[in-house]
């Protein structure tokens, strides 16, 4: 939103602050300044010239010589611009002044360009003549500058002038960034309205009179809303006897200003209220509305219409349309259709401002592929009173400048407006909420320069229908912190009881996998929720696997990035790829992310969003290494013992032989080996890699921090070594279940310190040797209790098949 200071000044006529002043005080208040320009800088000694002779230059056949009236003296300007003649008024430079930029027009030197007098081909100089780049400014500000040569007056200037102040370049153009919810605040009467309160100055609102010229606006028009839904308000005014022309000066520099081109008064019009107001209007040409009358409906699916700017749009049956007794002739909020503009022989106009509803018109300039300045502001929701404010403000100008006759009346067709809202007037609540000491009368001050009206009788504001942002307490308290100064609110503690900020338990095992992984060795990854289908095909899921079932997305940037993962390895395993084609030896990688498993499909809720602790790395390292990494975490949040692994996986993107289910208590809570070697191939890895991944959400009940101190043994423990011969297909771990059931309460530990399998030991068999240690807590073990304790192992293990070795 660009405004010029100027036309804030027209409403608040007393402010009066240079431009950093009033860029800081309406940022302190709320209303972002994001910068500001001065029309004039590097503008010096510049006065208006009258040009008395012209003569040309004997040494040159492109530069005259100019004898230039400047008021007080008669000086002598030697120039090349082709469009004078004798009796234009001109900008002229003096000798020692400045001006801003080049003939290019390109971009303006930061200190300007300083001017001397010189000598030209031989002839004295004693300033320059400016063309409007030479200003600073352009030809889109100033459309009667020629394109080529020195800028002349169209009016009446005095000689000797500021020729900067009969250029209307005394001026600041400021950038704001206004929040959505500040829709007031697109429109100059609302950042005057901030502008007024803010300086605590006075706000004089357009006084707005329309006389009218006779006649009934019924004859002329009448108006059906079919979807009230979508058009809470329609008014409609009638201008007659309509006379296009250029709009005045003030107008063009005001609305070119904002970054609008001016196009002609009646155009002007709708744009100058546009950004008055806050409210956009159409006008339409009424000879071209057949039937005299104004239908606002949806449109038909496959409809097409053409826009003003000459694009044939395709319709559908959630686009809004203004329409007349035949056809359509407007897309509603968005742009008029070609079949009713104002042409220049247009002798009466249909003014149209009405209220739709913001998240249609929003949704209706994507669908069309069209936004606009008027659908910009209409997506944010207006005040449904504006429009006839607006539509009054747009007559009164048409009467003012000479473009047309009034007809008497409007058509106002709504739906009933909503009650102002009320909110308590809590003083107390409101100092406690914001830590002040800020009197009653202060904030009642405070409230009359923002027109919230303060009814005592009931204690209550009333929030006038412009505030649309306003509807709680809480808001209320803004206003006040906001104008009393934010930078004038002490420091104070906050009030009520103390809490201890800290991570949640979820946060702190995934804090602690992170913990674990890099000192594993592992550096983290980030890694995609968007992935290809073809992933599935990569990593050799079976067609009927329910992982394929995958949330789709809507708008995807490309199939490879269509559907939400189900599975984590694609992205490791390309991360891993990346660092084994770029030649790093040894890579060991983790992420902790989420997968996507959809509880339906078409997608009818929220898909089970699953955290996921990835491991995967190549090079130093095998299986069991990464095994290690797993117990290693899994030890450090409680889980020791319990874990047991299951060879029958049934991954197919991991080595057949080489992958096992990590199961606790029963309960599969992730899965790790090595990758199939055709899944290698398919991610260009010529190397063994393997990978872990655990399911945090099934990891986390068992998890926990809670540690148990016990104090040190008194007595001592006693060791017996076993070493057993085991058929291959019996697991360690069935093993250690076997001493940890009936190893009783005196066991304390084991340990498995030896495998071997060769020519000593017979084919199918492994030798596995391991450490028992038992101790009491509460006396010295006696033999009877080692042997009756190393008996009912040595039973459990004999029922897997197992034999001591000699």
């Amino acid at each position: 939103m660009n405004t010029p200071l100027s036309w804030i000044k027209v409403y608040v006529p007393e402010l009066d602050c240079s431009d950093r002043e009033y860029s800081d005080a309406m940022t302190l208040s709320g209303t972002k300044v994001e910068g500001y320009q001065r029309l004039d800088k590097n503008l010096e000694k510049i006065v208006v010239g009258c040009i008395e002779k012209i003569e040309r230059h004997p040494d040159a056949d492109k530069l005259i010589i100019c004898q230039v009236n400047i008021g007080s003296e008669t000086i002598q300007i030697v120039t090349g611009a082709p469009n004078l003649k004798e009796g234009d008024s001109v900008p002229v430079v003096l000798d020692g002044g400045k001006v801003a930029g080049g003939h290019d027009g390109g971009a303006l030197p930061e200190d300007g360009i300083p001017i001397k007098a010189g000598k030209l081909r031989g002839i004295a100089s004693n300033g320059m003549m400016c063309s409007i780049e030479e200003l600073g400014s352009s030809r889109e500000l100033y459309p009667e500058a020629p394109e080529e040569g020195v800028y002349v007056f169209q009016k009446e200037v005095t000689p000797g002038a500021d020729a900067i102040e009969a250029l209307g370049l005394h001026d600041t153009v400021v950038e704001y960034e206004v929040t959505s919810n500040r829709v007031d605040c697109y429109s100059i009467l609302g950042i005057a309205r901030e502008a007024a309160a803010t300086f605590q100055k006075p706000f004089l609102a357009p006084h707005v009179t329309v006389h009218g010229n006779g006649g009934t606006v019924t004859d002329y028009i009448s108006v059906e809303v079919k979807d009230t839904d979508l058009c809470t308000r329609y008014c409609a005014r009638v201008c007659t006897n309509i006379k296009i022309a250029p709009s005045p000066e003030w107008m063009q520099r005001r609305l070119a200003a904002c970054g609008i081109r001016p196009i002609n008064n009646l155009v002007d019009i709708t744009n100058y209220v546009m950004m008055e107001y806050g409210q956009p209007m159409h006008a339409y040409d009424l000879k071209t509305v057949a039937g005299g009358k104004i239908i606002v409906r949806r449109a038909k699916d496959g409809d097409e219409f053409q826009t003003l700017d000459g694009q044939m749009r395709k319709l559908d049956a959630n686009i809004l349309m203004i329409c007349d007794a035949e056809k359509e002739i407007g897309i509603a909020g968005i742009m008029g259709g070609e079949n009713s503009k104002i042409t220049e022989d247009v002798q009466t106009v249909l003014f149209e401002a009405a209220t739709f509803n913001g998240a249609n018109i929003r949704k209706s300039a994507k669908r069309v592929g069209l936004r606009t300045d008027a659908s910009g502001i209409f997506e944010k929701g207006l005040d449904p009173r504006n429009a006839e404010y607006a539509i009054n403000r747009a007559c009164q100008l048409i009467e003012e400048l000479g473009c047309g006759e009034v007809v008497d009346g409007m058509v106002d067709v709504k739906v009933p407006f909503s009650e102002l809202k009320q909110i308590a007037f809590e003083q107390e609540r409101i100092n406690q909420f914001l830590g002040t000491n800020i009197s009653r009368e202060e904030m009642l001050a405070i409230f009359d320069r923002l027109e919230l009206a303060y009814d005592t009788s009931t204690n209550r504001i009333t929030v006038p229908s412009f505030r649309q942002d306003i509807v709680c307490f809480a808001d209320i308290a803004e206003e006040v912190a906001r104008f009393y100064g934010y930078d004038k609110i002490p420091t104070t503690l906050p009030s009520g009881e103390a809490t201890t900020g800290k991570l949640t338990f979820k946060l702190r095992i995934e804090e602690k996998a992170r913990d674990v992984a890099e000192y594993c060795g592992f550096s983290q990854g980030m890694c995609y929720s968007f992935e290809s289908p073809k992933v599935f095909d990569k990593l050799l899921i079976p067609m009927d696997s329910d992982l394929r079932s995958a949330v789709t997305i809507a708008n995807p940037l490309g199939e490879d990035f269509s559907i939400m993962r189900t599975v984590s390895l694609n992205g490791i395993l390309t991360s891993l790829a990346t660092n084994y084609n770029r030649r790093n030896k040894n890579v060991r990688l983790y992420e902790l992310g989420n997968i996507y498993i959809p509880k339906s499909l078409p997608v009818t809720d929220y898909p089970d969003e699953r955290m996921q602790f990835t491991l995967g790395m190549y090079g130093d390292g095998d299986f069991f290494t990464m095994k290690g990494v797993v117990e290693e975490f899994l030890e450090s949040i409680g889980m020791k013992r319990k874990i047991m692994y299951d060879p029958n996986a049934q991954k197919s993107f991991l080595h057949p032989g080489r992958q096992a289910l990590i199961q606790y208590k029963g309960t599969s809570i992730g899965y790790l080996g090595e990758v199939h070697p055709e899944v290698a191939d398919n991610y260009d890895i010529d190397t063994k890699v393997y990978i872990a991944v655990l399911d945090m959400p099934a990891v986390l009940p068992f998890a926990s921090f809670d540690r148990k101190y016990e104090g040190i043994a008194k007595y001592p423990p006693v060791s017996r070594d076993i070493s057993m011969v085991v058929p291959k297909n019996i697991l360690v771990g069935d093993i250690e279940n076997i001493i940890e059931q009936r190893g009783g309460k005196i066991l304390e530990d084991y340990q498995l310190f030896d495998i071997y399998e060769g020519a000593q030991i017979q084919n199918g068999y492994k030798s596995v040797a391991y450490s028992i240690t038992f101790r009491a807590k509460d006396r010295t073990l006696e033999e009877s209790d080692i042997t009756s304790a190393m008996k009912k192992i040595l039973n459990g293990l004999e029922g897997l098949g197992i034999e001591l070795r000699a």
